[in-house]
């Protein structure tokens, strides 16, 4: 990783930006964008994930693997695919790698019991007509299984090694952004590179566990409900590692945080006939009421203030939030909370930023 202060000297700077897109038509609630892979490129559209590291896909022949709406990547139609040696230095880049017939083998499990492993191989990675990654490090998926819906595989954006922002570092000055449209009929964004720069982008410090290098980790200090801060302990939130990720749908709380949150919002929503759980979510209101949720606020540290949009508070009409088990679990802000806002990972000044009304 590039050290604090001022960015590398050697860097290119360059920038490409990529239309992103709810997954509903794919059968995923995650976020996708549609990249390229091979020469000449299949185009493959895959959830991305700042939760995780590497990037896959499904690859013919595939003995394992799920349905997709897409053609299966196929190898042997590319002139630029090679399979990467067990004896190669990459391989052990891949933290679960083993070998088969001296070809490198990846495998990567998923939170919520997701699976995928296969072949650890280089491509050329087309992000847009005019920015290709050649010798790109992605998995060449041929056991694949769970909660990816009709996807073709994952865009690994977190802060290892082989995730796409390190290997693309000297091209895009390790900085990305995004912008998650509310709804499936709008249309956001995924930008490598400096953001078009703003008075409005507000910046709360990234941190950094060694346990969970992965993980882009910020200090979430406190909630509000309807202008209102609830009375959370600040232990509560401080003893919690809570992550920025947009590979996850609902945002986790410690129980104590979810339970006053909870109890706020629906005392501040008794106006609205209240339905049974769906799910993880518990506290859900009538699909036929026309319901105007009540206003949430995240705070961080460096006083930032996230006011979520409307489309960041509900999902399918529940309170987008989920209580963890135990306080010591991993706090998560998802990806409903982030929607309409431009959120900016630059792992150079080890910053996040937020901008409100970014993709509208």
């Amino acid at each position: 990783m590039v050290s604090h202060g001022s960015r590398d000297t050697h860097v290119q700077e360059s920038q490409t930006s990529l239309p992103a897109n709810l997954g509903s038509a794919f059968g995923s609630a995650e976020y996708v964008v549609t990249v390229g892979y091979g020469t000449p490129n299949q185009d493959q559209t895959v959830n991305f994930d700042t939760g995780s590291d590497v990037s896959w896909i499904q690859c013919q022949p595939c003995p394992d693997c799920y349905p997709q709406q897409e053609n299966y990547f196929d190898p042997t139609q590319s002139s630029s695919y090679a399979s990467i040696p067990c004896s190669s230095p990459e391989c052990s880049l891949s933290s679960l790698h083993s070998c088969s017939n001296s070809t490198c083998i990846y495998q990567v499990q998923y939170g919520d019991g997701s699976m995928t492993q296969g072949y650890l191989s280089r491509e050329t990675l087309t992000l847009s007509p005019s920015d290709m990654v050649s010798g790109f490090i992605f998995g060449c998926g041929q056991s694949n299984e769970g909660l990816f819906g009709k996807l073709a595989g994952l865009m690994g954006l977190g802060r290892g090694k082989l995730s796409l922002v390190s290997q693309t570092s000297q091209k895009f000055g390790s900085v990305f952004s995004y912008c998650l449209p509310p709804t499936a009929s709008s249309t956001g964004y995924l930008t490598f590179g400096e953001p078009t720069p703003s008075a409005t982008i507000s910046y709360t410090p990234m941190h950094t566990d060694r346990t969970k290098p992965t993980f882009y980790i910020v200090n979430l200090i406190a909630i509000s409900v309807s202008g209102q801060q609830l009375a959370i302990q600040p232990s509560v939130f401080s003893s919690t590692v809570f992550i920025l990720d947009s590979g996850t749908v609902i945002t986790r709380l410690p129980p104590s945080a979810y339970q006053s949150l909870r109890s706020a919002f629906q005392s501040s929503m008794m106006n609205y006939p209240m339905t049974g759980p769906s799910g993880i979510l518990d506290t859900c209101y009538d699909r036929n009421a026309n319901v105007k949720p009540a206003p949430i606020a995240l705070h961080f540290e460096g006083n930032v203030t996230l006011n979520l949009d409307d489309s960041g508070i509900l999902f399918d009409n529940c309170l987008a939030f989920a209580g963890n088990k135990e306080d010591s679990d991993l706090g998560i802000i998802g990806n409903v909370q982030q929607r309409t806002f431009e959120v900016v990972y630059d792992l150079a000044a080890e910053k996040i930023g937020f901008q409100p009304n970014a993709c509208n």
